[in-house]
């Protein structure tokens, strides 16, 4: 399945490259969204919350959540606000650094989460940099890796999203062995990310039992004209 990706900041949408740089901007996400009306789902996060900055973004995020199924992340640094976006119509919620300590997997946070909502309601962002997991918007790495991650989360969440940071945004294509890696470390489902460009990528990671959440691509073919002048990685 693939899946595309809303990120938002400021009440726009925006793709990013290496998620700092602002490629892309549209001022309307129910457009955006209307665009993506054939995908079953989609994967909505609020860049503004996973920064730490005012939450602009929720009004937005429940009004997608209310006319899509809708996988949403960013902020999500308690077993409250965890809680309040499932009662906001998320499909799954999407928790990322607040899974990691500084040690490792925050494991009494975890615990907390699935005491108090539904295992299958949770999906646990493990973003990988230079080999090493990535957390508070990609500022910062662990002493661990996503392979070595997988198995000590298991227990916390019903399924995984992979992103693979070193590919992000540029549409240079994704690493396919990385993704080989992560799905003989867990029989969870996963949705990659990062850096998938072709179909023949696509391809490869539903055989490997792989969801595709598409983020520059997808935009790439709905909104091609903004990538007429210039495209990630062609300064």
């Amino acid at each position: 399945m693939v899946i595309p990706c809303i990120d938002l900041m400021d009440r726009k949408v925006v793709q990013l490259i290496q998620g700092k740089e602002k490629f892309l901007e549209l001022p309307d996400a129910v457009a955006v969204l209307e665009k993506f009306a054939n995908y079953p789902e989609i994967q909505v996060i609020d860049l503004d919350a996973a920064m730490g900055k005012a939450e602009n973004n929720a009004e937005i995020v429940r009004e997608l959540c209310r006319r899509k199924p809708c996988r949403v992340g960013g902020g999500i640094r308690s077993v409250e606000r965890a809680q309040a976006a499932a009662g906001d119509g998320a499909l799954k919620v999407i928790v990322g650094s607040s899974a990691f300590s500084a040690r490792g997997i925050n494991e009494e946070f975890l615990r907390g989460l699935v005491a108090a909502m539904p295992r299958d309601k949770i999906l646990i962002a493990v973003d990988s940099l230079g080999d090493r997991v990535a957390i508070r918007g990609w500022r910062e790495t662990l002493p661990l890796t996503a392979a070595q991650a997988l198995p000590q989360l298991e227990a916390y969440c019903s399924e995984f999203l992979c992103t693979y940071i070193d590919a992000e945004g540029k549409l240079q294509g994704t690493n396919l062995d990385w993704f080989r890696s992560l799905r003989a470390a867990t029989k969870l489902p996963i949705t990659a990310a990062g850096g998938i460009t072709t179909d023949d990528e696509i391809q490869a990671l539903e055989e490997l039992g792989m969801n595709s959440a598409l983020g520059m691509a997808i935009y790439r073919k709905v909104f091609p004209e903004f990538f007429v002048e210039r495209e990630p990685g062609r300064h």
